[in-house]
């Protein structure tokens, strides 16, 4: 049963997606690439049914070594972003790092313990994602973008 009666729509994401960019595109890139105390990037995933290209801007909490976490947490929603379904779908993903461009990396979920030792330590720091949590019961993942060896 869903305790999160007010998830926002995909509409209202790609609007905010849309202004997020716009921002960052009137800014010449000053302001939008670090929010709520994260850095942002922009992911593009392919779409698992258009096969299209689809681009999100998303915070990412943590950064080990050369990799980026970013969690699939759609605002404590009971269903999954599309980007995460996305990327499970096809694992090959963009991600522009601040704006430094496009760079090819591959996505993968994180494994359970990995999760159990990450998500404490983002919470911490990010209390946003623990109410997430706290709204749904799907257990929200935690994205690697693993550089490309």
């Amino acid at each position: 049963m869903s305790r999160n009666s007010k998830a926002p729509s995909q509409g209202a994401m790609n609007a905010m997606n849309r202004v997020h960019r716009a921002l960052i595109r009137l800014t010449g890139g000053r302001v939008g690439w670090h929010l709520s105390g994260m850095p942002m990037l922009e992911l593009t995933t392919t779409g698992r049914t258009s096969g299209e290209p689809r681009s999100t801007m998303l915070s990412s909490p943590l950064q080990p070594g050369r990799s980026y976490v970013v969690v699939a947490s759609r605002g404590g929603d009971d269903k999954h972003p599309a980007w995460y379904l996305n990327l499970v779908a096809n694992p090959a993903v963009e991600v522009d790092w601040k704006g430094s461009g496009k760079k090819k990396r591959i996505a993968r979920v994180a494994t359970p313990a990995e999760r159990a030792e990450l998500w404490p330590k983002i919470t911490a720091d990010h209390q946003n994602y623990a109410q997430y949590q706290s709204k749904t019961d799907r257990e929200i993942p935690l994205v690697f973008l693993d550089p490309i060896a």
